[in-house]
This record gives C-alpha cells, structure tokens and sequence, in this order.
C-alpha cells in the first residue's frame, strides 16, 4: 500500500467494527503507544484487542483525518477523534495527531496524542473518570 492507502485504511479501522481490520496493517512485531491514556500494545493480536476494548467502552468511535503527510517512512496525520464514551452524558471529539512508522508498506510504529482530560470534559466526566468494572 502507498502513504494515502495506509492513511484511509487505519481510518477506516478505527471508524470501523472489526478489530481484526485495524491488527492486519500492522507489523508482526509492531508497538501501537496510546499516549492520551499511556499505555502501549505490541503486536497484532494486542492492538486488534486495543480496537475491541475501545469499541467495548466507546460508542460509535470514529477518526477523521484532515491532513496527512510524509516523510520518508513516517507519516503524520492530524485529525478527529470522536465517539460516544458509555453512560456519558455527551459525545466527544477531539483533536488527534498520530505518527505511523512504516516497514515494507505495513505500520511498524504508531503513537496517537490526545488530551483525555478534554475527552472527559466534552463527554461531561469528572477529571479523575474511571470506568466502572463488572
């Protein structure tokens, strides 16, 4: 896949409902680094997980890219990220950066920034929201 294909393609990923879709763009050995929350996946089967628990505890989650660009193997992306988080009382969107390291056309690399304390804001959750555990 060229930079524009990887760039619509973790989109649609993310806006998607198939974690295995988001997993499949990356590297065998890939780290996927969710710096809003601070915590760090590796792996296919992992970051396919990470997808599945977001879309466990977020309804309709969605990315939308404004820009894109590149440089060698790194491409940037600015952009949206949105949803619903469950038993808040609004929905949220947020600006998004995110840099992907590329190997042989796959993501090697990925690390999204976000401010969470903006996402609890928008949603209408206290600073210090955690959710509840079953």
């Amino acid at each position: 896949m060229n930079h524009d294909q990887i760039v619509a393609a973790w989109a649609a990923a993310w806006s998607g409902t198939d974690p295995a879709s988001l997993g499949a763009l990356f590297t065998p050995n890939a780290t996927y680094i969710d710096q809003g929350i601070g915590v760090a996946m590796v792996g296919r089967e992992q970051i396919s997980g990470w997808k599945a628990r977001t879309d466990a505890g977020i309804e309709d989650v969605r990315v939308t890219v404004n820009h894109a660009s590149h440089c060698g193997d790194r491409i940037t992306i600015e952009g949206v990220y949105a949803g619903h988080i469950k038993g808040a009382p609004t929905p949220f969107a947020v600006p998004l950066a995110t840099l992907l390291d590329l190997e042989n056309g796959e993501i090697a690399r990925d690390q999204d920034f976000y401010s969470l304390n903006t996402v609890f804001t928008q949603s209408g959750l206290p600073a210090d929201w955690t959710p509840a555990t079953s």
